[in-house]
C-alpha cells in the first residue's frame, strides 16, 4: 500500500470544504490513516515549502499557509499518490479537468483548496514532516471489494 500526505488548505478549511475533500477521497477508495486540524507554524510552512525558499513566490505560500488553520492528512491505498493527484486536479483550477477538486471548488492558483504530494519521496519526507510516525494501516471491511484483494 501506498501512502500520500494531504492538506486541506486554509482556504478550503476557511469554505467548509474539508468534507468534501474527505468524501472524495474515500469513494475512491482511500484509507483515512491520520489526520489533525491544526494551525501551522511558520518554521513548519518554511520547511515544508523549503524546495521554493529562492522563488519570488515562497514569502506568499508561507504567508498563505499560516494564515488560518489546516486540515493534515495521511491517506493509503494502492497508488494513492497517482490517485490523489488525479482527483485534486492540476494546480491551476482553469486547467484541471471536470470533476476535479479543483474544477469544481477553486477558481484561482493561489486559492486551490488542496495540497497533495507529488511523489514516493515527497510523500515520505511530508508525512514525516506533518506526521512522523504514522501508526500502522488497519483493514476495512469493504477492502476486498476496492482492491480485490
Amino acid at each position: 500500500m501506498e501512502r500520500s500526505f494531504v492538506m486541506v488548505k486554509p482556504d478550503g478549511v476557511q469554505r467548509g470544504l474539508v468534507g468534501e475533500v474527505i468524501s472524495r477521497f474515500e469513494r475512491r477508495g482511500l484509507k483515512l490513516v491520520a489526520a489533525k486540524l491544526m494551525t501551522v507554524s511558520r518554521e513548519l510552512a518554511e520547511e515544508h515549502y523549503g524546495e521554493h525558499k529562492a522563488k519570488p513566490f515562497f514569502p506568499g505560500l508561507v504567508n498563505f499557509i499560516t494564515s488560518g488553520p489546516v486540515m493534515a492528512m495521511v491517506w493509503e491505498g494502492p497508488n494513492a499518490i497517482a490517485m490523489i493527484r488525479k482527483t485534486m486536479g492540476a494546480t491551476n483550477p482553469a486547467n484541471a479537468e471536470p470533476g476535479t477538486i479543483r474544477a469544481d471548488l477553486a477558481c484561482d492558483m493561489s486559492f486551490n483548496i488542496v495540497h497533495g504530494s507529488d511523489g514516493p519521496e515527497s510523500a515520505a519526507r511530508e508525512i514525516g514532516l506533518w506526521f512522523g510516525e504514522v501508526g500502522a494501516s488497519y483493514e476495512k471491511a469493504v477492502d476486498k471489494w476496492v482492491t480485490g484483494k
